[in-house]
């Protein structure tokens, strides 16, 4: 059996074919970039109809290369915290709010939940912006009121392309209005959202699958007796696909933006792990949980700083970097894009600071660097707060896979931590595919997780795993 993992993104969507161990079949990707519709009023917005067609593209390319042969699963990673309002049709009534989006407020005279800290307990989040606790409201009177259906990007993918309309758990916890112990909406939640269950999709159980619709499965008859996995969240896809699927490793991943996080064991009903105020947590699935913290930096930075100030490319780039010590660059803020809850601070809250005239462009890349990296170390210890042991960390992504400099800086901001560095670009839809066939741990040993540029510096030692290579 071959697996059909879909990788929806916020700035691109992917389609790779996986053998049934969840490896990725060699030349088996299909990529299609998405564009944000960024405001200077803070708007972050995607369009619907058209991310459904760059995911269909992605689609029929593997299919005219035959790729979706033998694929009898079809697994999903998909980005948290999106919102599209609906009409009754199923159609949506305009563009789809990413977590990048900084504009929805509190309706005016809400003063937010009775108790913040059981609220903060029971949803793993706050009364905050980028949930659908302040979303939906915000978004209701945009429209002027009236009947709307509440959905996310990824349920608005599924219910056009699949037979049934629902939402997974962990898709749910990051909407911020599920109780994360019964795994049910939270009444207090949905009131401050202003709206009723039957607004929203409905909670698939736990062995739920979906199937295509009888016209999307003659446009790709390869996947029409195929199973639809639920959706997990980007995330927790991430964490598995990093091999960091219990609490004896964080991981670190580094996209569009950044996020450190933790999975632990949590069947429905029990009670939860300690939960320090400034982290978050998500669900990974019925069983397990995710903690951690997310920024609004990350590659997007890099990105920016490489655009903006005309920096080289490849090797050259990694030339000027390696003269720059890591804690070496000029001081900054890297909110550039803002605050992630529980922070408030809007888009364009980015700093530099100590400049002169010998200040280089790759002085202020690697500044910007080094200040996420010191915001990650800041939430590890801060997870660390509820075990009774350090942890290991796992760095990932597409940012820090294309800058060993910055793979370099994080472990030294990690210090004394030991830091691994999974080289695999598809973590995501990876971990996605091992939540689905119930093989958290399928990520973990050497083939995936080795010490950072282990390849540059094969016959180091165990103790020199604290360090990478200078």
């Amino acid at each position: 059996m071959r697996i059909l993992a879909l990788d929806l993104g916020t700035s691109s969507v992917r389609g790779l074919v996986l053998d049934e161990a969840a490896r990725p079949l060699p030349d088996a990707l299909a990529r299609r970039k998405v564009e944000v519709a960024i405001g200077d009023d803070g708007r972050a917005t995607l369009d619907g109809p058209g991310y459904l067609a760059a995911l269909a593209e992605c689609l029929d390319e593997l299919a005219a290369l035959d790729l979706l042969r033998d694929v009898g699963l079809v697994v999903a990673s998909g980005q948290w915290h999106s919102a599209v309002p609906l009409d009754a049709a199923g159609t949506p009534l305009g563009p789809v709010l990413t977590w990048l989006d900084t504009r929805p407020t509190a309706p005016a005279g809400v003063t937010g939940p009775a108790d913040p800290e059981d609220f903060h307990r029971r949803t793993g989040t706050w009364w905050h912006r980028f949930y659908w606790s302040v979303r939906l409201p915000w978004l209701r009177e945009q429209l002027g009121g009236g009947k709307i259906h509440f959905t996310g990007l990824v349920e608005y993918v599924f219910n056009t392309l699949l037979d049934e309309a629902v939402m997974s758990v962990s898709q749910a916890s990051g909407t911020g209005l599920l109780d994360l112990r019964t795994l049910d909406w939270d009444p207090e939640a949905c009131e401050l959202a202003g709206v009723r269950p039957a607004e929203l999709p409905a909670l698939a159980p736990p062995d739920w699958c979906g199937r295509l619709r009888a016209g999307y499965a003659r446009r790709w008859p390869a996947l029409a007796e195929a199973r639809w996995a639920l959706p997990s969240g980007d995330g927790a896809a991430s964490n598995v696909g990093s091999g960091c699927y219990d609490s004896r490793r964080a991981a670190v991943t580094v996209g569009t933006s950044a996020a450190v996080r933790l999975v632990q064991p949590a069947p429905p009903g029990a009670e939860l792990p300690p939960l320090p105020e400034e982290l978050w947590r998500y669900r990974v699935d019925h069983q397990h949980v995710v903690t951690g913290a997310a920024f609004s930096g990350g590659g997007n930075l890099y990105a920016w700083a490489r655009r903006e100030m005309r920096l080289p490319e490849g090797p050259e780039l990694d030339r000027a970097l390696a003269r720059v010590p890591p804690g070496g660059g000029v001081p900054a803020d890297p909110r550039l894009g803002g605050d992630r809850p529980p922070g408030l601070a809007p888009a364009g809250s980015g700093v530099l600071s100590g400049l002169g005239l010998n200040t280089t462009a790759v002085d202020i890349l690697a500044g910007l660097m080094d200040a996420l990296c010191a915001q990650v170390a800041e939430n590890v210890a801060a997870i660390e707060s509820t075990l009774d042991r350090s942890v290991e960390v796992v760095l990932g992504g597409g940012a820090v896979a294309a800058s060993r400099w910055w793979r370099r800086a994080f472990a030294v901001a990690l210090a004394p931590r030991e830091v691994h560095y999974v080289r695999n670009p598809e973590i995501g839809a990876v971990g996605a595919a091992l939540v689905a066939i119930g093989r958290l741990d399928g990520a973990s040993g050497l083939e995936r997780i080795g010490r950072t540029d282990e390849d540059e510096s094969a016959t180091a030692t165990r103790s020199d795993r604290r360090q990478y290579p200078s």
